[in-house]
């Protein structure tokens, strides 16, 4: 039965819906607990929100004579793409260029080294609030920044720094978690 007090917008939490942390953090497990302090919020995304691309990519065996007789799956790649605008926010900056490429303090003096090091792989963890309060968490074991979009900067529009993360399976074989929980606070 249809029912429209299902159909649902993500809406990022109030106290940040982007988290980062170390490879060998540990991992939530639901959708309430609160995130271990390994975790850095990365800020403000932009209005594009968080977009999740988990595809299958497959390809097919054709008999003599032009018919498909076999279906297969050859990659199932797990992407999440967003764009964080907090640019004045070094973690925003670390995370797009790597920890070891970005040292100082804005009040100091703040250096972004830009180069063809690979930013180090991490935990990510996204957090919304969906229709009715319920919360929702996506949590990626492990994912690395597989691309930078261009740096735009314009007077009318913030300087966003788009990533695409890319989600590798943990030990399990599992690329990513989504856990849900009805009656969460509604941040």
């Amino acid at each position: 039965m249809n029912q429209a007090a299902n159909v649902s917008v993500g809406k990022p939490k109030t106290t940040g819906s982007a988290h980062r942390a170390p490879l060998g953090t540990t991992l939530p497990t639901n959708a309430k607990t609160a995130l271990d302090a390994a975790f850095v919020g990365l800020g403000y995304l932009s209005e594009d929100g968080l977009v999740n691309a988990n595809s299958p990519e497959s390809d097919s065996i054709k008999a003599w004579g032009g018919d498909t007789v076999y279906n297969y799956q050859k990659a199932k790649p797990d992407t999440f793409s967003f764009t964080l605008i907090e640019a004045l926010n070094p973690e925003v900056l670390k995370a797009a260029y790597g920890s070891k490429n970005v040292t100082g303090s804005l009040a100091d003096g703040l250096t972004v080294a830009a180069n063809s090091s690979q930013p180090e792989d991490g935990v990510w963890v996204f957090e919304m609030i969906l229709r009715g309060g319920v919360l929702k968490r996506v949590v990626l074991p492990c994912a690395s920044v597989t691309e930078l979009g261009e740096i735009t900067y314009k007077d009318d529009e913030p300087i966003g720094y788009a990533l695409t993360l890319s989600a590798m399976p943990d030990a399990s074989g599992n690329t990513h978690y989504e856990y849900l929980v009805k009656g969460g606070a509604a941040e």
